[in-house]
């Protein structure tokens, strides 16, 4: 696979961390519920943009569409469908349970990162 931006793939590895600590270590009422949510969406962002040759928009729009369908599946208990409803690691990628509050989250993930990739794009 090739690295067209690295400066999205370094971001793209720091979210990953960033949220695989907070999967495992937080266990509060904003940061892993919400804060976990918008920067889901950042990551997504952050990674389509380091491989695939499209722009700032198409890729927060792809990021949160990605979100939304995660959460639609939550809605309908996709997990049990495919019988991974008590895999701990699939429960935590996919989630476990819908939230509507989570689509106002992503939306926020995808509007902060397309703004601060434009500003990060015009600055280099």
């Amino acid at each position: 696979m090739l690295i067209r931006r690295p400066g999205h793939a370094l971001a793209a590895v720091i979210l990953l961390v960033v949220e695989v600590l907070i999967a495992l270590y937080v266990r509060d009422r904003f940061v892993r519920p919400y804060l976990g949510d918008v920067l889901a969406v950042m990551l997504v962002h952050c990674a389509l943009r380091a491989v695939l040759p499209i722009g700032p928009l198409l890729a927060a729009a792809s990021a949160f569409g990605i979100a939304l369908v995660i959460e639609l599946g939550q809605l309908v208990v996709i997990l049990g469908m495919v019988g991974l409803e008590d895999n701990a690691v699939a429960a935590t990628v996919l989630g476990s349970g819908f939230d509507p509050v989570d689509i106002a989250c992503y939306a926020a993930g995808a509007l902060a990162v397309l703004a601060i990739d434009r500003l990060a794009t015009r600055r280099a």
